[in-house]
Order: structure tokens, then C-alpha cells, then sequence
């Protein structure tokens, strides 16, 4: 697949005109980051804009005694980044790429000038951030309020929701490899905490487990507005 087409496939470029595609493709550079390897920490960040071409990447932060927290997993097509005119909040997260990742950047001055000529794509644009933004609302509010059998719920959902699930039996399998240190740094727990609370969810039949694999049994979605 040539770049015109790879670019073709993000939801978010998909206002684009053939034109503007090789334009877009002319005017970025790709790296490509291998699995386990920083895109960025804050101590490294550089302003611009980024998109996910392929493979998928995690955004965490580290408290005071290195304690990591999760903030979201960005597959293909989501974006990432820090500008003047528009922030994507990621100026102080660590970025790493959780497998081989394709990332291609924008520099401040030429994508300013890219959407100036583009209002469909900047209106695609003003949704990916306000949805990022009331996700992350509602991730706060429930890490805040809900006790941790809640707060795995609620992220076991996030993650269904983001990368799909393929029915087995009675239960939904999320398509996304799980560890419980993962779901940790996702709920902001201890893993040896978070491995209790599965164990009780999975004993009440509320999920399956097995090797990093969660499945969701279906009245969960019901129950859980996300």
C-alpha cells in the first residue's frame, strides 16, 4: 500500500481530498518506533502534531514515586500532540510505543497552514479532541468515585469500546492483549490489588480470563454507560 492509500485509511483524514492527502504526505515525516521504545517523555517533548499510522501506543504519567498511570492507548488513526493554537494534552505524558509503531508528524507551521484551507477536516478534528476530552472526564470522575471492581468495569469497557470485541459463547472478548500490571497502570491500583478484584469479577461471572485475554459477559453493557 503506498502512503497516499496508508493515509486514506484514518477516520480522521478521510474529509480529505486526494489532493490534500499527498499534500499531507509531502508535508510530514514517518518514523517508525520499535515495540517497548519512547516516542517521547516530557523531558523530550517537541511541539507538533502526530498521528498513529500504525500500530498503537500508551500515554502515561509517573507520580512522585515513579508509580505509572495509564492516561489512554491510541491505536491507528488517533492523534496526539502539542500546539499553540490547539493541545491534545500530551505535553507532559510519557508516549511509548506498546509495538512496532508507525508515527508521523506535522511541524507547528506547516500544519497551521494545512488546516487554515481545511474547514471539513478542522470540524473532524474539533470532535477527535472534544471526544478525547469527555473521555477523559468521564475516566476521572469514575478512577475518583467508583470502588476498584467498578473502576476495571468501566475500563474493560473503555478498552471494548476502542479496539472491539469478538463474541465467544455468552461473553465479548476484547481484541487487546491484557496483563493485569496493564489494567493496574489503567486503574491506578496496585497489580496484587488488581488481581483480587478480577479474580472476584471473573468468580460472580461478570468476566472470563484467560492468558492477558478479558471477556465481557453481555449485561455489562447494559449496566454501564460509557
Amino acid at each position: 500500500m503506498d502512503n497516499i492509500q496508508y493515509l486514506s485509511q484514518f477516520n480522521l483524514l478521510r474529509s480529505l481530498s486526494s489532493e490534500d492527502l499527498i499534500e499531507m504526505d509531502q508535508l510530514t515525516s514517518i518514523t517508525v518506533f520499535p515495540k517497548n521504545t519512547f516516542i517521547q517523555t516530557p523531558e523530550t517533548f517537541i511541539e507538533g502534531f502526530y498521528f498513529v499510522k500504525k500500530g498503537k501506543v500508551r500515554l502515561f504519567k509517573l507520580n512522585a514515586e515513579g508509580k505509572q498511570f495509564t492516561s489512554d492507548i491510541l491505536r491507528e488513526g488517533n492523534v496526539f500532540g502539542e500546539m499553540d493554537v490547539l493541545s491534545l494534552g500530551t505535553r507532559e505524558n510519557y508516549i511509548e510505543a506498546i509495538e512496532e509503531s508507525h508515527i508521523c508528524l506535522m511541524n507547528r507551521d506547516r500544519f497551521e497552514s494545512f488546516i487554515i484551507h481545511r474547514p471539513r477536516f478542522m470540524m473532524n478534528l474539533l470532535k477527535v479532541l472534544s471526544d478525547r476530552i469527555n473521555g477523559m472526564s468521564q475516566l476521572n470522575q469514575n478512577l475518583a468515585l467508583g470502588s476498584l471492581h467498578e473502576k476495571i468495569v468501566y475500563v474493560l469497557l473503555k478498552l471494548s469500546d476502542q479496539f472491539g470485541v469478538t463474541k465467544s459463547d455468552d461473553y465479548y472478548q476484547i481484541n487487546y492483549s491484557l496483563s493485569h500490571q496493564e489494567i493496574a497502570n489503567l486503574v491506578g491500583a496496585t497489580r496484587e490489588a488488581v488481581s483480587v478484584s478480577i479474580q472476584e469479577l471473573a468468580k460472580d461471572k461478570r468476566i472470563r480470563t484467560g492468558f492477558k485475554t478479558i471477556a465481557l459477559h453481555p449485561d455489562l453493557f447494559l449496566d454501564q454507560k460509557l
